[in-house]
C-alpha cells in the first residue's frame, strides 16, 4: 500500500472518530463490556494482520524463487522478510481467541505448500492462486474487523463525550 493511500485511510479513520456517533446495537453493553469487546476485536485484528503478512511474504518468496530459478538474491530476502516498508514491526499473539466465531477463512496451512519446483510454472501459478485467495479472504475479514473496531471506538467516544468522568475509569486501572 502506498504511503499516500495509507495516509488517506488514516485521515478517513480520524474523521470518522472525530464525528463519532452512538451505535444502537452496542448501546446495551456496559462500559466494561464495550471496552472488552473492542479489545478482543483489536487482538483479533492483530492476529489476522499477522496472517496477512505471512501470506504476503509467502507470495514474495514464491515469486522471487520463480524469477531467479530457485536462487534468492540477498536484497530480495531482505525485502521479503524484512521491514514492512513503513518502519513498523508487528508481533502476533497466537493464543488470541476470536471476538466472535471466525467466519470461514482459508485453511492457512495450504498457503505453505512445501514442495514447489520453481521451474514448474503450473505449480507456482497454482500455489500463488491459492495464497492470493487466502490473502483476499483475510483482507476482507480484516476490513470488517476495522469497521467493527471503528464502531466500538465511536460508541466509546460518544459515551465519554456524554459523561467525561467515564474516561477517568481508565486512569484507575
Amino acid at each position: 500500500m502506498s504511503r499516500s493511500r495509507k495516509g488517506a485511510g488514516s485521515a478517513e479513520r480520524r474523521r470518522s472518530i472525530t464525528d463519532a456517533v452512538p451505535s444502537p446495537h452496542l448501546a446495551e453493553l456496559s462500559l466494561d463490556e464495550l471496552r472488552a469487546y473492542r479489545r478482543r476485536l483489536t487482538e483479533e485484528e492483530d492476529r489476522v494482520s499477522y496472517w496477512r503478512r505471512l501470506a504476503h511474504a509467502r507470495i514474495d518468496v514464491l515469486e522471487a524463487e520463480a524469477d531467479t530459478h530457485g536462487t534468492l538474491r540477498m536484497e530480495q530476502l531482505v525485502r521479503v522478510l524484512g521491514d514492512t516498508g513503513a518502519g513498523n514491526t508487528r508481533t502476533a499473539l497466537v493464543s488470541i481467541s476470536a471476538a466472535e466465531p471466525l467466519p470461514e477463512l482459508p485453511v492457512l496451512e495450504e498457503m505453505w505448500v512445501t514442495e514447489i519446483d520453481p521451474d514448474d510454472e503450473e505449480q507456482v501459478a497454482d500455489a500463488l492462486r491459492r495464497i492470493r485467495e487466502a490473502e483476499k479472504q483475510l483482507t476482507d475479514y480484516r476490513r470488517a474487523l476495522h469497521e467493527r473496531i471503528d464502531e466500538a471506538t465511536g460508541e466509546l467516544i460518544s459515551r465519554y463525550r456524554a459523561q467525561p468522568s467515564l474516561a477517568l475509569d481508565l486512569l484507575r486501572d
